[in-house]
């Protein structure tokens, strides 16, 4: 292989696909990035067998060519070379070169053969097809990812639900002490598909739709394809796939409560700042708070043990009859700053009943965050 390329191109391609790579697998490919030089272009691809990611830009080949690199050394080296073109060389023992096209700088990296790497994925000509902006997808992850379980050995929690129902694509989350469900509308689709995609690949997910949007746009747009146990992502020439969780997400609407016999209006900011400071006092193992509904307004309360306790109030549009419910402040802050309108609504029963928040006159979010005893 020999070929001429433009070292922010590489650079860029190569720290995203090698996003994916697996540093510490027994697998030495893992911790690779596959180049195939041909024509007038270098595709690179990686991946750590659960996560697949490939791309392509544009190079002068002057042999073509394939081996693997070490994603980690090799972005080190590439970050270190002077602006402008360049030059990327491998001999039989699969050997690298990369050279500065001004100037002596240079590094050799051992490398292995294609041989020793996974076949990539591609991209099925058949299966459910969605597109939807970049933009859409970001506000789904943003408003429903953070309430995924992090405990990997629970992966029905460990991984977030998504739902294409016509032209409603719908996410939900929980971990079993929360649960967040969003909705943005995909105008003309069709497509009836569900996923369950684990929450590492979500999160990479989010950074390939916010390079897609920043090299393309508001305007930018995200085609989803399904095929049995794997999801492809294509953002314009990169494809991401994701082998999906086998396993059934809790019947999440039967946790959303149908109806509320109390409904409180706050500003959202408001409401924010006074958890925040109130769960500086709280348990620091169970970040319990209280919050006290009265006529017209809410006092949050807390208390830690051997330390003190932490109190504030604010007026809030309420005329129902006095309850007091106990929560993690930390989730409904989550919640709240998730948020960018200006009220909320908090919905609930009684003391040890979910509540329900939900922006004021907005039906595509809501969260469920279960109460506690304190």
């Amino acid at each position: 292989m020999d070929i001429t390329v433009a070292k922010k191109d590489l650079l860029k391609l190569l720290a995203r696909v090698g996003s994916v790579t697996e540093r510490r697998s027994t697998m030495q490919a893992l911790s690779n990035v596959l180049f195939t030089a041909e024509g007038s272009q270098l595709r690179l691809f990686a991946t750590d067998n659960a996560m697949a990611m490939s791309g392509a830009v544009a190079a002068q080949v002057s042999a073509p060519g394939v081996v693997a690199l070490p994603a980690k050394d090799l972005i080190e080296r590439v970050r270190m070379m002077p602006d402008g073109p360049v030059s990327l060389a491998t001999n039989e023992r699969s050997i690298a070169t990369l050279k500065a096209g001004v100037g002596a700088r240079r590094y050799t990296v051992s490398g292995l053969p294609e041989v020793d790497f996974p076949a990539p994925p591609e991209v099925p000509s058949t299966g459910s097809t969605l597109t939807i902006p970049a933009r859409a997808m970001v506000d789904l992850i943003a408003h429903a990812a953070f309430s995924v379980s992090t405990d990997e050995s629970r992966p029905h929690l460990n991984s977030t639900l998504v739902e294409f129902d016509g032209e409603t694509v719908r996410m939900v989350s929980t971990d079993g002490h929360r649960l967040t469900k969003a909705e943005v509308t995909s105008a003309g689709s069709s497509a009836k598909a569900t996923l369950l995609v684990p929450l590492k690949a979500v999160q990479e997910l989010r950074r390939v739709c916010d390079d897609l949007i920043s090299d393309h746009g508001a305007e930018a747009v995200l085609t989803i394809t399904t095929a049995g146990s794997t999801a492809f992502f294509t953002a314009g020439s990169l494809v991401f796939s994701v082998k999906l969780v086998e396993a059934q997400f809790p019947p999440y609407s039967q946790v959303i409560p149908k109806q509320s016999t109390r409904n409180v209006r706050a500003s959202r900011a408001a409401l924010a700042d006074a958890l925040r400071a109130v769960s500086v006092a709280a348990s620091e193992k169970t970040g319990g708070v209280r919050l006290l509904l009265g006529e017209g307004v809410v006092r949050i309360a807390s208390e830690s043990p051997g330390v003190g306790e932490g109190f504030d109030e604010l007026p809030v549009d309420y005329e129902g009859t006095p309850v007091q419910v106990g929560l993690n402040g930390k989730y409904l802050l989550d919640v709240l700053a998730a948020l960018s309108e200006d009220e909320v609504t908090i919905d609930l029963n009684g003391e040890l009943d979910p509540i329900i928040v939900k922006p004021v006159g907005e039906r595509s979010f809501l969260a469920v965050v279960m109460p506690m005893r304190i």
